[in-house]
């Protein structure tokens, strides 16, 4: 048998860090959009445009064909904003070889269809095993060696068992899962708290203001994805808690970055303007409200989120508005 490869569709930040990842393990295409992307990746084995200041593996190959990154990929990895995923896997899929799993990276919602990212693979290649990689993994500090853990979750464990070394190293740890909903909503609506969490660090908020945001955030995505189906103890762990807690509490984090901002008045567009990356909270925010409504769930930071970036709210007033909600038990829901 063949040495296993895979294919990664998408050269940002994380999409470079997972294929320098699985690049120390297994042969491994990186897929960019940019030609200067690929060839400095090619050349020079640095992203400088993505991942500033870290050299990538030398064994990592980049193209910008995704004939070339998929034709003959065992493990085919998505990496592209949300908003790029359906039609960057049309244009994919007659390159993509039949039954191979499909891991996504992309921790956000499809505008519209309101579907999860493993949804949208199955509507476009299906017949193929689909899961999730999340957890509370900063591109920049795994790329520097701090230690680390995510979670592959598959529907079928010994699918997700086999894929554990591809990612794996000795500071990065693999755990499974086979809540693949519940992980992936976990990555998904963290970004939305995230942002409400920035808003409170560039409001000054205490600390105090900033945990109970976090918590009561973390309570919003248990009982949308509870209601959802998801397993309630996923949003305990690395992908609901871990990912959560990285996200709304370092510098690092996109989302947290854009809460920051609109605190200081600038306006979404100025914001997304100035940055090189996508910020999925933005997006992922509107469809968290539709989901809300569409399951009967309270959601009350996602919603006063929601109202900032596309309402015309500002943050003082989201902040002010959260204390309209009158509390209740705190396990409400979450049962």
């Amino acid at each position: 048998m063949r040495a296993v490869r895979t294919a990664v569709l998408g050269a940002g930040s994380w999409g470079t860090t997972v294929a320098c990842l699985t690049a120390a393990n297994v042969a491994t295409r990186l897929w960019a959009r940019s030609e200067d992307v690929a060839r400095e990746i090619n050349e020079q084995h640095t992203n400088s445009k993505y991942l500033p200041g870290f050299g990538l593996s030398p064994q990592l190959e980049a193209t910008t064909s995704l004939e070339v990154a998929v034709w003959d990929a065992d493990v085919l990895i998505v990496g592209v904003p949300s908003h790029s995923v359906r039609h960057t896997l049309q244009a994919a899929a007659p390159y993509v070889r039949p039954w191979i799993p499909i891991v996504s990276l992309t921790k956000g919602l499809e505008q519209g269809t309101l579907m999860r990212m493993t949804e949208v693979i199955d509507d476009v290649l299906p017949g193929h095993p689909v899961g999730v990689l999340a957890g509370p993994n900063l591109a920049p500090e795994v790329m520097a060696g701090y230690a680390a853990a995510t979670v592959i979750a598959m529907p079928d464990d010994h699918v997700a068992g086999s894929l554990q070394p591809v990612f794996a190293s000795r500071r990065f740890r693999v755990y499974t899962n086979n809540d693949v909903l519940g992980c992936e909503l976990g990555g998904a609506l963290k970004n939305v708290i995230a942002i409400a969490a920035g808003m409170g660090v560039g409001l000054g908020v205490g600390d105090n203001t900033r945990a109970m945001v976090i918590t009561r955030g973390l309570a919003e995505l248990t009982r949308l994805g509870t209601a959802m189906g998801g397993n309630p103890r996923t949003f305990a762990g690395l992908s609901g808690l871990g990912d959560l807690m990285a996200t709304c509490m370092s510098p690092l984090s996109r989302n947290r970055h854009v809460g920051e901002e609109l605190a200081k008045g600038k306006s979404v567009q100025q914001i997304t303007a100035d940055m090189k990356m996508v910020a999925e909270g933005i997006k992922t925010s509107a469809v968290a409200v539709d989901l809300a409504a569409k399951f009967d769930v309270m959601m009350p930071i996602c919603l006063e989120v929601f109202g900032v970036l596309h309402q015309g709210r500002t943050p003082l007033q989201a902040y002010r508005g959260l204390s309209r909600v009158a509390p209740t038990s705190e396990i409400h829901g979450l049962a």
